[in-house]
């Protein structure tokens, strides 16, 4: 009887670290590729080269909390930080997030805190 009970506690113990594991990995991985899309956007390459017209940045607010949409990151125009630096033509463009994912398991829920930038660190 001892021995089921420890196999079952181990066992769900077990099953909690693994739901806990999946939610944090899958939380990074969606804040790393949705990094890589901050530092693509940030490039605007059409623009330094003429091709388009400059972006608002109420248009990159929309498009970034879009783009996090799509990993399931749920963002307010509050949440995104748009900088300009450099002069007409040389423009640099940085992108900054800042969000909170709260990860739940059973009995227990904590939150992962994340900063994506455009910047190359």
């Amino acid at each position: 009887m001892i021995q089921k009970l420890k196999f079952l506690i181990i066992m769900a113990v077990l099953a909690v670290a693994a739901i806990a594991g999946w939610q944090v990995g899958a939380s990074e991985i969606a804040n790393l590729e949705f990094q890589d899309d901050l530092r693509a956007m940030s490039i605007k390459l059409g623009t330094r080269i003429g091709y388009s017209a400059p972006k608002s940045d109420d248009d990159y607010r929309d498009a970034i909390i879009k783009e996090a949409d799509g990993y399931g990151i749920k963002l307010t125009p509050e949440q995104v930080t748009i900088e300009h630096s450099g002069s007409e033509g040389s423009e640099t463009l940085t992108l900054t997030v800042d969000y909170t994912v709260k990860i739940k398991v059973p009995g227990y829920s904590f939150p992962m805190h994340f900063t994506p930038t455009s910047v190359r660190v």
